[in-house]
């Protein structure tokens, strides 16, 4: 590595700020008057096919392109210099150079290690610091943490519930208010979290940052499942559980924020992705715990009833305890402590993350950069506000509403949550329920690998298009194989080979699109004990399959593809007006009616979308 020079003053020879220098640059690139205007919120789509003039929406970029190197060498120069980093300065001058084209080598200040590091960077994508991955096993223990949480009330529904005078079987006194507090109990930490844990992630991040919100997640699910495995009625379980969403809230909205601040662009996806497969994980352990500890007798003594289901409820602490321990010695988020204006602190947590000092300052300057500019657009009002006043806000919230509504209504946590009663109710014993119910935490985990890849190879669009029909059809298979007599072998098979197959279809797409939408997860666990008893097994599952019917529908019309897009072009595919982006995939619908079922000879359609070098998401 070359040793640090003197002092770079900028182009013009007059030594100025990093503020000035990035104000001037941006006065000199060539942008439209438009862009502004688009990024404050209003809409300038201009349709591909009418031949209009691209406006700057339609072609935005990275916010360093444009800029000359030398000017970037001075912003990096006075950028480590302002925040404290003068001794790195080179490394920043290059990194601000590199950081215009993250693939590109063939810069004047880099030698030749220099452009070995940044070759790799996509050659051997997957070669980064102990530590990172460290952190991503720290996030993948929390993710289990959560799935546990959620599934050890599966097996212990079946003894607690007794226990507590909650019968829920049909016919008898109660039943009908039975079947709600069990639904009640079971799905208090979803309700904890829509109304109290989620919101909490803001102020708790703010203060306490991502690794030790982490930690103190873990630590109340540490509390909560003890709490839990400690109760002497139902309304204290129902307390003890709903104290768990908080951690449950916390945890959920922490961690992917902390393993997508803390990863490589590159592998930012799939690292991001770990939640949804530890979290399957997570949730295979809580159906293990079920089988384990059906047998275990309670003491001799008498003091301890019902000591199978209390530990089952408190087996979740296990993983909740490696997040405890570990949480304090992983790095912090670089983003999060550049929000505090702690650079020095965010280099040195980038270098823990990254090879080499280049990459760290390359990353860290960038990070600024874009922090910037979001701050530049701000329009100045609240955030919720901007959520439904700006129109690509609010398009884009349409589309992830739909998938994180469709995630609890698919079937899916009916499932999780209450496997061992349906499997009972198909005529298991509850020990070929709890192992029944074992098989579906498996296929749950091992099916969700596969999205690993899958969901930047197909896309997520395409994912839940085919997604949606297939559950609905395993959800119709079931809700139809409790008609076949009880006394037919075929009628235990069948039950549980289509929930089984509704998992296969569930994991790799609908699973990993969205994460947990809290207010609906409570209302699913709530209302299927009753609902199973209203309209009977067949009328439950098939109310079911009638929603993931209709959300097929609602992807098809409002949910675009995101495959492989930057954030810039993302801006650009919600600026499409919501009836426009309808009426194409309805005609694209008809298209390929025509054309892959009538075998009619049609010219290819006109894209959606253009950019200036590409064109994307044709569909």
């Amino acid at each position: 590595m070359s040793t640090n020079p003197a002092p770079h003053n900028p182009p013009g020879g007059q030594a100025s700020s990093f503020a000035a220098m990035k104000e001037q640059a941006a006065r000199e690139k060539p942008t439209g008057s438009d862009e502004k205007r688009e990024l404050a919120g209003d809409d300038s789509y201009v349709d591909s096919s009418a031949g209009a003039k691209e406006t700057r929406a339609n072609a935005l970029d990275n916010p360093l392109t444009g800029i000359s190197l030398d000017r970037l060498e001075a912003m990096g120069r006075a950028f480590a210099r302002e925040k404290g980093l003068g001794e790195f300065e080179l490394e920043f001058a290059k990194g601000a150079q590199a950081a215009q084209d993250a693939t590109v080598t063939d810069l004047p200040l880099l030698d030749e290690e220099d452009r070995e590091v940044i070759r790799r960077e996509v050659t051997h994508k997957w070669s980064h610091p102990k530590t990172l991955y460290f952190v991503v096993v720290a996030c993948s223990m929390a993710a289990a943490t959560q799935g546990m949480d959620e599934s050890v009330t599966n097996g212990a529904n079946l003894f607690w519930a007794p226990q507590f005078g909650l019968i829920t079987a049909k016919g008898t006194p109660g039943a009908s208010k039975n079947q709600w507090l069990l639904g009640l109990t079971a799905g208090a930490p979803y309700l904890c979290c829509a109304v109290l844990g989620c919101w909490l992630t803001s102020p708790v991040n703010k203060v306490m940052g991502r690794r030790y919100a982490m930690a103190l997640a873990a630590a109340i699910s540490f509390i909560g499942c003890i709490w839990s495995a400690c109760v002497n009625s139902w309304q204290h379980l129902l307390g003890a559980r709903f104290f768990l969403g908080i951690g449950v809230g916390l945890g959920s909205a922490t961690v992917p924020v902390f393993a997508a601040e803390t990863a490589p662009p590159l592998i930012r996806g799939a690292l991001v992705m770990q939640w949804q497969v530890w979290t399957a994980f997570g949730i295979m352990l809580g159906t293990v715990s079920g089988l384990a500890f059906y047998h275990v007798p309670d003491p001799a003594s008498g003091n301890i009833t019902g000591l199978n289901w209390r530990i089952m409820l408190g087996s979740a602490i296990f993983p909740s305890i490696f997040v405890m321990a570990f949480a304090p010695f992983l790095p912090e988020s670089p983003r999060w402590l550049i929000g505090r204006g702690r650079y020095v602190d965010a280099f040195n947590s980038l270098c823990r993350l990254r090879h080499t000092r280049l990459q760290a300052a390359r990353d860290l300057f960038f990070i600024h950069v874009l922090l910037e500019e979001e701050a530049a657009v701000a329009t100045g009002r609240s955030p919720l506000v901007e959520l439904f006043a700006v129109a690509r806000n609010r398009r884009a919230a349409l589309a992830s509403g739909i998938v994180m509504f469709m995630q609890q209504f698919c079937g899916i946590n009916v499932i999780a949550y209450y496997s061992s009663t349906i499997f009972r109710e198909a005529g298991f014993s509850e020990i070929s329920a709890l192992g029944a119910t074992l098989g579906f935490g498996a296929l749950n985990w091992v099916s969700a690998a596969p999205a690993l890849f899958t969901i930047d190879s197909y896309g997520r669009r395409v994912l839940l298009l085919w997604g949606f029909p297939l559950m609905a059809i395993f959800l119709l298979l079931t809700g139809v194989a409790f008609l076949i007599p009880k006394e037919s072998t075929a009628h235990i098979a069948v039950v549980a080979l289509g929930i089984y197959l509704h998992c296969i279809a569930y994991s790799p797409t609908e699973g990993p699109v969205p994460f947990t939408y809290s207010s609906e997860d409570f209302i699913v666990a709530l209302t299927f004990p009753r609902l199973l008893d209203a309209f009977t097994p067949t009328g439950a599952f098939l109310w079911y399959s009638g929603w993931c019917w209709i959300g097929a529908v609602l992807v098809l019309f409002f949910v675009p593809e995101t495959r492989n897009l930057t954030l810039e072009e993302l801006d650009q595919v919600f600026s499409v007006p919501t009836m426009r982006h309808a009426k194409y995939q309805l005609s694209g619908t008809l298209y390929a009616f025509r054309k892959y079922i009538l075998r009619q000879h049609l010219p290819p359609r006109q894209p959606l979308y253009l950019w200036e070098d590409k064109m994307a998401v044709r569909y």
